[in-house]
């Protein structure tokens, strides 16, 4: 399997003896090798202090256990000189006259640098001041350890020749300062923090742990591993869960807290996805002060595993937790009606005209309206809701759309396309046996020239419907659909667009309407232009035009947000969609998606003003400009190359 610049991490918590670093060594050890060979990990992380135990108070004053530590890394150095990964573990390091509690890293039986922590706690149940020194009283830029001269500082980046890593490390208490060390690192280049701690535990102190970690990940725009101390610590006065978390920009990956007494929590990072991220947030870099670092680097390359180890979400734009699910819907409809509610307030307009079928970008527009319409405090009759039945429309979706309009206490009009439309074919000398582009343009075109003549006469707005994904595959007609006074929906990409309108059903209706707008959930996307079958059921469906919206939106969220490649995000695809749709409908449908992706940008070039919603948008104002003559055969020749 090509890398696509994964890295595998590993936190682990081992169990423990306080004072016991020969022991100790030994379970690091046997932990390292079964992260690294079991589990394939490149970067394995060890809790603080690990090698001796956190707790071990006034024994640190004891020459016998300082020592010891030494004796034990010269074993745990033999035990993993051929492990092909970076092992990092935190233990006492004299120097200077000083005692100094450290991250010491080491690959294949060589130790590339000793860390030694900058912030030292002496405040409620901490102490360390009684035995560590901080770095800020280092003198040395070298110490010797384990018969090396090893490079002893507390702005060391450890880079690999062999691919974009490069780990920086904060132990434990730098990482809950105003301005932690790694802050400092990742603007020097770290795309890895390692975070060595023994964090205790207290009521509600995790939540705060969990918090910290992503919030630092996302203000750095870094992967961030932390491994705590394990329950085998002493509990003289507190008790230790071994809370190993893998976050990587705001997300936790993974975690483990209270498990065994040890424990191994494994996720690959992707590297590719922070650094796009770092290039495309120009701000990211500010001012940046000039430390003196130094840069020690190793062969490590990436992982190349058959199964990436990390979740891969198949429907990236709707929260898959429910709780968070439905407070995003609430949001996001609250930003769609404000929007529109602004808009309305600042032109001067009191009333809004909406293009009803029955499907589910219309409805949602609807409902988007009236929540606007509440905003302005204006009667709902204001808003003039117009269903255009024309050659396609069938019973089902015109009973909701009816049914949607009178519920929700709307202006009905129903003004019917098919007289204007075979007139208008008549004129320009056109078949209507012919049911082709023209057939169905002509008819999306007729139904916006009558709510923009309806705006007119009302003195309103035309409400937009259209959505994101289809804005991304040009699924609309050209100064048809596509046009409007204030796209509501130009955000909101068709996934989560079901997921609005089915939230809104079951949290603020009920009865006949609860009814119609769950049937619009389930009725299949169709721009209903060609005549339906002979039982009047829908006979046009948009996804057998387009492929699969969950497909589609997959592969524009993993476009635009990540700035993957085509190869990588059909491997996510395969992986997330796996037992949902064969390989070679993914391919397929991923080509397809180029090729309308990059052919329909002259829409995008002049869509109307809309709300953004999300990190996605595809406004030529803001957030996606580009030729629409573009080629995409470079896109479409690395396609062409996998099977």
């Amino acid at each position: 399997m090509k890398s696509f610049e994964y890295i595998r991490v590993a936190a682990a918590v081992p169990a423990v003896k306080v004072a016991d670093p020969d022991y100790n060594a030994k379970e690091i050890a046997e932990m390292a090798r079964r992260a690294a060979v079991t589990d394939k990990a490149k970067v394995i992380l060890f809790p603080e202090l690990s090698v001796t135990g956190y707790t071990c108070a006034d024994l640190f004053n004891q020459k016998t256990l300082i020592s010891g530590a030494e004796e034990a890394l010269v074993i745990l150095l033999e035990q993993t000189k051929d492990l092909d990964a970076v092992i990092a573990v935190g233990m006492p390091v004299k120097a200077d006259n000083q005692l100094f509690n450290c991250a010491v890293v080491f690959k294949n039986g060589k130790i590339l640098g000793a860390v030694p922590k900058t912030y030292i706690p002496n405040y409620n149940e901490f102490y360390e001041k009684r035995w560590f020194a901080s770095s800020i009283s280092r003198i040395s830029n070298r110490v010797m350890l384990c018969g090396q001269s090893v490079p002893f500082n507390e702005n060391i980046l450890f880079k690999d020749n062999l691919s974009n890593l490069c780990i920086g490390i904060d132990v434990c208490e730098d990482l809950w300062v105003n301005i932690p060390p790694s802050s400092y690192h990742t603007l020097q280049g770290a795309n890895l923090i390692l975070n060595m701690s023994a964090s205790n535990e207290t009521i509600a102190k995790n939540d705060y742990r969990k918090d910290i970690v992503k919030v630092q990940s996302a203000k750095c725009i870094t992967a961030y591993a932390y491994s705590s101390a394990g329950q085998s610590e002493s509990t003289t006065d507190v008790v230790f869960s071994g809370h190993a978390i893998i976050a990587e920009n705001g997300a936790i990956l993974k975690e483990n807290r209270f498990s065994d007494e040890e424990s191994i929590v494994i996720c690959d990072i992707d590297l590719e996805k922070l650094m796009n991220d770092r290039v495309k947030f120009n701000t990211y870099m500010g001012k940046n002060n000039k430390l003196d670092y130094e840069n020690i680097y190793f062969d490590l390359g990436y992982s190349e595993n058959e199964k990436i180890e990390r979740y891969i979400d198949s429907r990236p734009f709707v929260p898959s937790n429910r709780e968070e699910r439905d407070k995003r819907c609430k949001e996001i409809l609250n930003i769609q009606s404000t929007g529109l509610y602004q808009r309305m307030k600042k032109i001067g307009s009191q009333k809004s005209v909406v293009g009803i079928s029955g499907g589910l970008d219309s409805t949602l527009a609807l409902i988007v309206t009236v929540e606007a319409f509440k905003k302005l405090h204006l009667p709902l009759k204001n808003i003039i809701a117009v269903t255009m039945p024309g050659f396609g429309t069938t019973s089902r979706t015109y009973n909701n759309a009816v049914t949607l309009m009178k519920e929700l206490g709307v202006t009905l009009k129903e003004i019917s396309i098919k007289d204007a439309c075979i007139q208008h074919f008549k004129d320009i000398e056109h078949s209507m046996d012919i049911h082709d582009i023209t057939y169905e343009n002509s008819q999306a075109r007729e139904r916006t020239q009558i709510l923009m003549d309806i705006a007119n006469k009302e003195d309103g707005i035309v409400v937009g419907t259209g959505d994101l994904s289809e804005l991304a595959l040009g699924w609309c007609t050209y100064n048809g659909d596509h046009m409007s006074m204030y796209g509501v929906n130009s955000s909101i990409p068709k996934t989560l667009v079901r997921y609005l309108v089915k939230w809104y059903a079951d949290e603020e209706t009920e009865g006949d309407i609860k009814t119609a707008l769950l049937d619009v959930c389930d009725t299949p996307v169709s721009p209903e232009l060609l005549p339906p079958d002979k039982e009047g059921n829908i006979q046009q469906f948009t996804e057998k035009a387009v492929g699969s919206y969950d497909l589609n939106d997959f592969f524009l969220y993993n476009m635009m947000r990540n700035g993957y490649e085509p190869e990588k995000i059909y491997f996510l695809a395969k992986t997330a969609f796996k037992g949902e749709f064969s390989d070679e409908v993914i391919l397929e449908t991923l080509k397809i998606f180029y090729k309308r992706f990059f052919t329909q940008q002259f829409k995008r070039s002049c869509m109307p003003d809309g709300v953004k919603v999300g990190s996605v948008s595809l406004s030529p104002r803001g957030d996606w400009r580009m030729p629409s003559d573009a080629s995409y055969q470079l896109w479409l020749k690395k396609l062409n190359y996998l099977k």
